[in-house]
This record gives C-alpha cells, structure tokens and sequence, in this order.
C-alpha cells in the first residue's frame, strides 16, 4: 500500500473540515482542493543553444520527478528571430501524490530558501480560485546542485483549484500552509 502525502492527509484530515465550516458548504464535496500544479519555465534562448533547453528540462525534471513537456512556439515573430515549432519551454503538470509531495517540499524546504523571505503575495489569484507564483530562481530547490548551474533562471508555478472565487482559494492555500502576505505587510515588513 502506498504511503499517502503529508499534505494530502492534512487537508482530508483538517483542511476540508474548515473550509466547509468557514464557508458553509453542504456537502463535502463542494470544498475546494487542490487539482493541479502546472510548473513552466520558459527558455528563450533555446533556439539558439540547445544545452540551454536541456539544462531546463534536467532542472525540472529534478525538482518534480516528471519528464517535462517542451513547448514550441505557435507562431513566427520575427523581431525576436522566432519561427513556429521553435522550443521556447518547458512544463509539466502534477497531479495526485506527486502534487502533493511538491507542493510540500516547495513550502517547507525550497521557499525558505529565498534571500529575505517574507512570505509570497497574495494578488496573483485569477479571479476563478487559480494563483500563480513565479520563482526567480531555480537553485532555492535542494535537489539542484548549485555547481552544475550555468545561468540563475526562473519559473511559474500556477496552483489551480476547484474554489469559485479567489477568497476560497486563497482559504485552501493557506490552510494548506502556504505562506502568504498581505498587501500592506510587504511593506511595513
């Protein structure tokens, strides 16, 4: 039998049951969780130099224990010298315990990990219960060795749920102890 996520056993156990209390849900399967993860890193130089697109989908195939995607462009712009079905990415969905597993290593070990940390905003909701957090850089993860990197880049990382608004989504990410600050804090911090 497989072991089940630490998150996931933290939302079943405690998470469900605030949120349909705070919300005042029916039924238990109106509370929102947690879908999906879909990470992507973009890779513009990809055309050029292919050790960098490699170099992308080895950093992320670390960080989720998925075999990456690459995206092509879709359409030619020739002021950046695009051409369609150019590689420009990377990206991979997490879904189930592989989700769960990420999103607890992201809170606990690779966030932490940011130069002055204070907390990540909480105005990159959607409007439709999605947030979606950029990482500027990819060595705060432990599983990149900071010898092997050739050049400092960032990632998407876009949370999305099945709440109806954002203030229960936002409600499920900081149940599920992500940590978030308010606009103003930031500031005063």
């Amino acid at each position: 039998m497989a072991t089940i996520p630490r998150l996931k056993e933290r939302y079943n156990d405690e998470v469900r049951a605030e949120l349909k209390e705070k919300f005042g849900y029916d039924n238990v399967m109106e509370v929102p969780r947690l879908a999906k993860l879909a990470i992507n890193k973009g890779v513009g130089e990809a055309a050029e130099n292919q050790k960098v697109l490699d170099d992308a989908v080895e950093e992320i195939r670390k960080v989720t224990g998925q075999q990456p995607e690459i995206t092509r462009a879709k359409k030619s712009i020739s002021n950046f010298g695009l051409r369609k079905g150019m590689p420009v990415g990377v990206r991979v969905t997490l879904r189930d315990a592989r989700m769960y597993e990420f999103l607890d290593r992201l809170i606990t070990l690779a966030l932490p990990n940011i130069r002055d940390f204070q907390g990540v905003p909480d105005r990159s909701f959607d409007g439709h219960g999605n947030y979606t957090l950029g990482i500027r850089e990819q060595t705060i993860f432990p599983e990149i060795d900071m010898d092997n990197v050739d050049r400092i880049s960032g990632m998407d990382i876009t949370f999305v749920t099945t709440a109806e608004n954002d203030e229960e989504a936002y409600a499920l990410l900081k149940g599920l102890g992500m940590p978030f600050v308010r606009r103003g804090e930031e500031e005063a911090a």
